[in-house]
């Protein structure tokens, strides 16, 4: 039978476009407009109601790839996670979130929920069972990020949305590592899917977004809370990420390959004491990552030999850029400890086995042998 399905590429370049009807120009026209007309019209449309003609047509690409029936877009991914987690969390409800987690969802949880009266519970480990040790009758909803931030661990999809089903709770999933080119968590079930789109989507360290996708049912739900909580994208900034997105296939694909040879040679490297990369065999999740992702990503985290000093190797970079954030076209490096989980406690970074020396490692698309021989360098004038 002929698959009439369009490919990744396909869905990244054309799906959710803009026609411009004046001037037939190839890309979407870009509507800045805050105002628009309310008599006479079928939409009265508004940016903070995540309905402006970019607005829309963006998060039609975006459902596309996340084979979600609707999206919403937003101006962070920590105003999509937390506008996500308060749409089905309110006073004497609980939640179950997997131990290994971005920082900053670790820090919304633990500074924000209980002046909401909201219960949480972070699970000793990350099968399935972990999860329903920590149900309780007020339990609504199950968090999980997979591969995770920063040690790529990976949990079982399925398994969690079959946990979420049977108990009647919704499955909530930070899918900002794979991307929906490597991961799609509605195949498997999973119910909302979050992303910061500042990451795989945007591509190139420029844009600050975020996205929600799932059933019309769950996005109008989040929709009335994300209304009224402000966290809408500016259409520039939209047309931008939309713009971003048409490359994403091709750009993740490519930091893929660059991943697996990177982590190769990392874990053969007598100056490095351990790799955390789903595409070894050597990573106690491999199998299960290949039976849920099409590409093992562009994410890996590494210790260095306890002898070398993590920010001194990092300063003796000149290709690699010790940066903030992730998932860009260029390679960047930094220490989760100072960065996107330094608002954790040390006894939190060591709860999750975040240690000191821990190094994060975008991957970008530069030549691998260039990435190496910048290493080299680096680890000759620091040992």
């Amino acid at each position: 039978m002929q698959n009439n399905k369009p490919g990744i590429n396909t869905i990244c370049t054309h799906f959710g476009e803009l026609e411009d009807t004046q001037f037939k120009g190839a890309v979407s026209p870009l509507y800045m407009s805050s105002s628009y007309a309310f008599d006479g019209v079928d939409v009265k449309r508004y940016p903070r109601y995540f309905n402006t003609p970019n607005q829309e047509a963006l998060s039609k690409k975006i459902a596309a790839l996340e084979k979600c029936e609707a999206v919403l877009i937003f101006g962070s991914g920590m105003a999509a996670i937390s506008t996500a987690l308060f749409a089905f969390l309110k006073a004497g409800d609980h939640v179950v979130l997997q131990k290994t987690l971005y920082g900053g969802t670790y820090n919304l949880v633990q500074e924000e929920f209980e002046k909401f009266g909201i219960e949480f519970s972070f699970t000793d480990g990350l099968q399935s069972s972990d999860f329903e040790k920590k149900i309780r009758s007020n339990t609504k909803v199950l968090y999980i990020e997979t591969p995770s931030n920063p040690l790529l661990t990976i949990t079982d999809l399925s398994a969690i949305s079959a946990l979420a089903k049977k108990h009647n709770l919704v499955s909530m999933i930070d899918n900002t590592f794979a991307s929906p080119v490597n991961q799609n968590p509605a195949d498997f079930g999973i119910d909302v899917i979050i992303h910061s789109a500042t990451k795989y989507m945007g591509g190139h360290s420029d844009i600050c977004a975020g996205a929600v996708a799932s059933t019309k049912e769950h996005i109008n739900r989040i929709f009335q809370l994300a209304k009224n909580f402000g966290g809408s994208l500016s259409d520039y900034t939209v047309w931008l990420l939309e713009r971003s997105i048409k490359t994403m296939g091709i750009r993740v694909k490519a930091q893929n390959e660059n991943a697996q040879r990177m982590a190769e040679y990392l874990y053969n490297h007598s100056d490095i004491y351990k790799v955390y990369y789903p595409g070894l065999p050597s990573h106690p999740d491999h199998e299960l990552a290949k039976s849920q992702m099409r590409g093992f990503g562009g994410m890996l985290s590494f210790e260095l030999n306890t002898d070398i000093d993590a920010m001194d190797f990092q300063r003796a970079l000149e290709l690699i850029k010790p940066s903030m954030s992730l998932a860009g076209v260029e390679s960047t490096m930094l220490s989760p400890t100072q960065t996107s989980h330094s608002l954790l406690s040390p006894q939190e970074r060591e709860k999750q086995g975040i240690k000191d020396g821990l190094i994060r490692f975008s991957i970008g698309i530069e030549e691998v042998e260039d990435l190496i021989k910048d290493i080299e360098q680096a680890l000759e004038k620091v040992k």
